[in-house]
């Protein structure tokens, strides 16, 4: 049974119909209306409409940011959409003739790469998303973890430093604020603020005024002192914030998606080093394996439509 899944991003909403292998058959792409929230519910029903055309769809799944009840149907909150309490089960199943399921859009991504990626030969995975903040999904025993009222699994908000940098969740010290595409950019920026001679950030910083994501971006690749600089810093913290988490969940392997993961082993190297030095235990803790997502960009729409189909499945 193909399912459709749909993933609410806050630039962009990706759709697609997916076979039980976990498959892209046919995708589909429109801008966000961030601001409308309404127009986000309709350009969702068009999407799920166009992909269903002309296909046997029992289910489809949508995914998206925030925290989502444990009935898969509410959105308590999103942080760059305005909906707080929002129905979007109910919304949609009025407009759309299939079972329909809601959840949250890093745990779409993670049972993908848990079910047709970098984690299908584990039992217990726990996936961290390193983009403009940082996502988490947690699976263990073969279970998506969603916690006692839907909103487990928010790792990007797990404190790693006392009274540290303020965070958009209210909260201070979060790792979102430390291991995030955000945090690596200042990073970069406060490497280039103190220079040094054949520093290409500084002399780019420079150049243009400010820095940017893909500026940093192409200045590890070129292998730049700086920008390497900055993401080992963003590396070291990661590694200390997945030793906590190993302490706790015990995973079997750390996963790690968003556009920080295409730096690969330059990234992993600084994690691995960091995690061995704060693994409580070391040296009689069982140590997991580290690796980068496989499914990239089409994670959140793959998993969106696997859980709705195993959803309509179970019903």
């Amino acid at each position: 049974m193909h399912s459709i899944g749909i993933d609410i991003g806050g630039t962009k909403i990706a759709g697609a119909v997916v076979s039980e292998e976990g498959e892209i058959v046919v995708d589909d792409r429109v801008a966000t209306p961030a601001g409308d929230s309404a127009r986000i519910v309709d350009e969702v029903v068009a999407m799920v409409t166009r992909l269903a055309a002309g296909r046997d769809i029992r289910a489809a799944g949508v995914a998206a940011p925030g925290f989502i009840d444990t009935a898969q149907s509410t959105v308590y909150y999103t942080p760059n959409i305005s909906w707080r309490h929002e129905p979007l089960r109910e919304r949609l199943l009025a407009r759309l003739d299939l079972d329909i399921t809601i959840d949250n859009d890093a745990n779409a991504a993670g049972w993908a790469e848990f079910r047709f990626g970098a984690g299908r030969n584990s039992t217990d995975m726990t996936m961290l998303t390193i983009g403009t903040g940082v996502g988490g999904a947690i699976v263990t025993q073969d279970r998506l973890f969603r916690g006692g009222y839907g909103a487990g699994a928010e790792l990007g908000h797990m404190r790693v430093v006392p009274d540290g940098l303020p965070c958009g969740c209210g909260a201070r010290g979060c790792i979102e604020q430390y291991g995030s595409g955000r945090a690596l950019l200042r990073m970069a920026n406060a490497i280039a603020d103190v220079g040094g001679i054949g520093l290409a950030l500084a002399a780019v910083r420079a150049e243009k005024g400010e820095l940017t994501g893909p500026d940093v971006a192409d200045l590890i690749v070129a292998g730049d002192a700086g920008a390497l600089q900055a993401l080992r810093e963003l590396g070291s913290w990661l590694g200390q914030a997945c030793a906590s988490l190993s302490a706790v969940l015990d995973p079997k392997l750390f996963v790690f998606g968003g556009g920080v993961a295409i730096a690969g082993d330059l990234l992993l190297d600084p994690i691995r080093e960091s995690f061995l030095a704060h693994l409580p235990a070391r040296g009689y803790h069982p140590e997991p394996e580290f690796t980068i997502a496989q499914l990239v960009n089409d994670a959140g729409v793959v998993g969106a439509a696997d859980l709705a189909r195993l959803h309509a499945e179970s019903r």
